[in-house]
């Protein structure tokens, strides 16, 4: 270590990519031992933000300890991702090396263009000494071609060089852990909402309209930070990674780290935002939201949790499926999309939800509750058995929007919740309760909302939004789709569909192999199954551009189909069924009230317009 352990009051630490080629980290943490007892290490099972055991400490590759004079000291294996430190007098280093190369916003990722970790994947907490403040040294790799690097993090900077390498402070280990950190070649923008310094450090190659993106992220955060009133930071920094393919956001206090597709950014010359762009903004939308509800709106399940084992919730439908909610709406709220742009994200999401036959078995609290071993384990099962918390959660957000809207004469609406949940818990830190989100809710309202409550979260009930959308002036049918891309979306009017035959079978993507068998579809009572390779249909082969066309051909007689299941060929006979009626659409309405056009415009309009 560059820096001596003064005082018993700090915990230092120290993180160097010391081999990029090999994809490995190196740490170092010098620590105090109590003056009884045993010194207990450990690494954390999982991340906060994504419910999942993950177990980190597998990547652990050499860890050793030694005394003030350099001795080893004995370190025993405890259990899967605990040691404990032998008896030894005065501060003591221990030393470990970690294998980084999970490319995504949870692990770390390390090689010879850029290093990227998140504090639970690489550093050991210290058992008793949570509550010590530490001290983080983030050096560069010792080889010359690394020269360029630079470092991007929401640390507090203490002593740190021009290129961001150096020593970073944080209250105690749970913020040490909550602040990713990016180093490499990246690009960097810079905004201010509300007068806060907001940055953005985009890493991969990719072409983008700076003042567009910059210009919309200011709408949505300063959008965001009026619907609670405050922004409850001095710093917040996005991380984004531009990959050929790609997806995904984890929140943390003063960031996010975030994962695109290069083609979602906003492209030089483009007039219009495309769907990829859309998509981004929602991501980044989503994240933000995060910084008050989930970073400090907390359920009280996940303050009291362990980094050690799973902390099981039936809360994430509210903390990840209002979110969703919100992160689209602060899209066309803040003038980013339009009212029918709005309209056609929301449909693809009430489509996502019917396409899902798992809505039938699972409620929306157990989908939040069983996170952790099923909704992050998916397998070839999932779309029957599971619901996605996200998407019908965020289905039960606008609902109760709607329903707080028209029953109140809008007088209340979710925006009051959100606002109340701040009052109570956010600014104070004490944690919701598993139904304390209905409970504020209904105080805030002062609704009657159990029978709601009932059956959006604790029953498999069909929600159906018409007569609510229809309060706002939204017009909503369902139709048959048109093939697995079709989500449906706004359309300015209802056309004829007629339902063309389908097998009830979901392909992997790319490929003929079956990935998903859908319940009492054609496929089923064929007797096809998950893993099943579709080689001809009628005689014809398929492929992955022609099975709708093949099965659409047979107009709805029965079709042989020929499979390898693992290495037999099998013949199998199959009835296409008609595609069911999954596939939502939105018409905003014109000839309507205006006591119509006035609930519509409260729904849809910036918040920071009530003043």
């Amino acid at each position: 270590m560059t820096h001596s352990a003064s005082s018993n009051s700090t915990l230092l630490y120290r993180v160097c990519p010391v081999s990029p080629q090999a994809h490995l980290f190196e740490v170092e943490i010098l620590v105090d031992p109590p003056s009884e007892g045993a010194l207990v290490l450990s690494m954390p099972a999982w991340i906060p933000g994504s419910y999942m055991i993950r177990d980190f400490a597998r990547n652990i590759v050499a860890i050793s300890a030694f005394d003030a004079c350099d001795q080893p000291v004995t370190l025993d294996k405890r259990d899967k991702q605990s040691w404990t430190l032998g008896a030894v007098a005065g501060p003591c280093r221990i030393r470990y090396r970690v294998f980084a190369w999970d490319l995504s916003v949870r692990g770390a990722h390390l090689d010879t263009t850029h290093a990227y970790f998140n504090g639970p994947a690489l550093l050991l907490r210290v058992h008793g000494q949570d509550d010590r403040p530490c001290r983080l040294e983030l050096l560069p790799p010792g080889d010359e071609s690394c020269d360029d690097w630079r470092l991007a993090t929401s640390l507090e900077p203490l002593d740190v060089d021009p290129r961001g390498f150096g020593l970073y402070g944080a209250d105690d280990y749970e913020d040490l852990i909550d602040h990713p950190v990016e180093m490499g070649r990246f690009r960097e923008l810079a905004f201010r909402v509300s007068g806060v310094p907001h940055r953005f450090a985009i890493t991969g190659r990719h072409r983008l309209d700076e003042r567009r993106l910059l210009d919309d992220l200011t709408r949505v955060c300063a959008e965001h930070a009026a619907l609670f009133g405050e922004l409850p930071i001095d710093r917040y920094l996005f991380l984004v990674t531009v990959l050929g393919e790609g997806y995904g956001g984890l929140e943390h206090r003063y960031s996010t780290s975030l994962l695109c597709v290069r083609d979602d950014l906003p492209q030089p010359g483009e007039d219009t935002p495309t769907e990829g762009y859309k998509r981004f903004l929602g991501l980044c939308s989503h994240e933000y939201f995060h910084l008050w509800h989930v970073k400090r709106i907390r359920p009280r399940a996940l303050i009291e949790s362990s980094l050690e084992r799973e902390t099981p919730t039936r809360t994430l439908w509210a903390f990840e499926g209002i979110t969703a909610y919100y992160d689209e709406l602060a899209l066309v709220r803040a003038g980013c999309i339009g009212e029918k742009d709005y309209l056609g994200l929301l449909a693809q999401t009430l489509t996502r939800v019917a396409r899902t036959p798992g809505r039938r078995v699972q409620t929306l609290a157990e989908s939040s509750f069983d996170a952790w071993i099923k909704f992050y384990k998916p397998d070839e099962n999932a779309p029957n058995a599971l619901v996605s918390y996200y998407a019908k959660g965020a289905l039960v957000a606008l609902m109760l929007d709607l329903t707080l809207r028209r029953d109140t004469q809008g007088a209340c609406s979710l925006d009051d919740v959100m606002r109340e949940l701040w009052r109570v818990h956010g600014r104070t830190g004490l944690g919701v309760e598993e139904r304390g989100v209905e409970a504020i809710a209904s105080a805030v309202s002062g609704l009657d909302l159990s029978g709601f409550f009932a059956c959006a979260l604790d029953s498999t009930a069909e929600l159906d939004p018409t007569e609510l959308l229809a309060s706002v002036g939204v017009a909503l049918r369902w139709r048959p789709n048109r093939g697995d891309k079709d989500l449906g979306g706004h359309v300015e009017r209802f056309e004829p569909v007629t339902a063309k035959p389908t097998l009830g079978v979901r392909l992997r993507s790319g490929e003929t192999l079956i990935q998903n068998v859908l319940s009492d579809g054609a496929g089923e009572r064929a007797g096809l199954a998950p893993g099943d390779q579709l080689l001809a249909l009628d005689g014809l082969r398929v492929t992955p551009a022609n099975l709708e066309t093949l099965v659409a051909r047979a107009a709805g007689a029965p079709v042989v189909l020929h499979v390898f299941r693992r290495d037999e060929l099998l013949t199998l006979t199959a009835q296409p069924q008609p595609a069911p009626e999954d596939t939502c659409e939105l018409n905003l309405l014109e000839d309507i009230p205006d006591s119509v056009k006035q609930a519509r415009a409260a729904w849809l309009s910036s918040v920071s317009a009530d003043g």
